[in-house]
């Protein structure tokens, strides 16, 4: 008896929204100390290959039809590369940062200036919160990570501001330390009341926040211990296009599973400072006059 084959089920086309994005080239970029378990202040640092490897990133951008706004980069702040911590901006209302490390403090108001100057309106901060390092607009709702970085008080603050659901996640992994290096959300645009596709990495959250995740987002990829190990999923998305880390082969194929376009980016040096793709990408939403 002869059986039939199934056949292949098809991956959804994908739509590429164009983004935009702020971004701030890495002329000061070092590991001169040590907040987070990816910085080794003894191991050397090559400040023009991460120029270089980040000037990639910003030429894709631009390549694939995004807008790239540019914060000038400041002497003595390295991380300020790392502009997704700068911010969380819905609407033309822009929530600064206030970070938890001194090191990265004075980087605040270089940020909130830049957000007023190109029309945002500047609401608080009251709280320490680290921009969209740990908050991720999904949909309706706002992710927020908890645990090393951004306070509770800033995810009922951003409820308040953006008069939003917030869902509080905790991480507990030290390397996994801001919300964006443990999931993406890999569709920046969707219907209202739609659910996004997210990715996430189980183990870097408790088992109330898996249970969250598990039931606000049933159809989530699940990416691998390795993949997450590699800040595969400190990535950006355009709807269609995913850019990750070349290292991250089984989020790569997961990804081309579903439907998506991934856009491997080698940012290995930014690594050194405990940052990635999504790291040196701030989504700018609304404003500029």
């Amino acid at each position: 008896m002869s059986q039939t084959a199934q056949a292949p089920i098809e991956a959804p086309e994908r739509t590429q929204h164009l983004r935009r994005y702020l971004m701030c080239r890495p002329e000061h970029f070092t590991v001169s100390y040590s907040i987070n378990p990816w910085m080794e202040p003894a191991n050397p640092t090559d400040t023009a290959l991460a120029v270089r490897q980040w000037q990639k990133l910003y030429d894709t951008y631009i390549e694939l039809g995004h807008t790239i706004e540019l914060i000038d980069p400041q002497p003595g702040l390295p991380d300020m590369v790392y502009t997704a911590n700068g911010g969380f901006l819905i609407d033309g209302v822009a929530y600064p940062p206030k970070f938890r490390y001194e090191e990265r403090q004075g980087e605040e108001s270089w940020f909130t200036q830049w957000f007023r100057d190109h029309g945002y309106e500047v609401r608080g901060p009251e709280s320490m919160n680290e921009g969209e390092g740990d908050f991720l607009l999904a949909g309706d709702v706002v992710l927020a990570g908890r645990g090393f970085r951004s306070s509770d008080d800033s995810h009922r603050e951003l409820a308040r501001i953006f008069d939003r659901e917030v869902i509080s996640l905790t991480l507990v992994d030290p390397r996994f330390y801001h919300l964006d290096t443990a999931l993406s959300v890999l569709d920046p645009v969707v219907a209202p009341g739609e659910t996004p596709t997210i990715a996430y990495l189980p183990g870097a959250f408790d088992d109330d926040s898996r249970r969250i995740l598990e039931e606000r987002f049933p159809h989530a990829i699940r990416v691998s211990d390795a993949d997450g190990s590699v800040f595969g999923l400190n990535s950006a998305s355009d709807g269609k296009h995913v850019f990750i880390s070349p290292r991250a082969t089984g989020f790569e194929q997961q990804l081309r599973e579903r439907g998506y376009t991934p856009v491997l980016i080698d940012l290995s040096e930014l690594l050194l400072g405990g940052g990635g793709i999504k790291c040196c990408t701030l989504e700018l939403r609304g404003a500029e006059r």
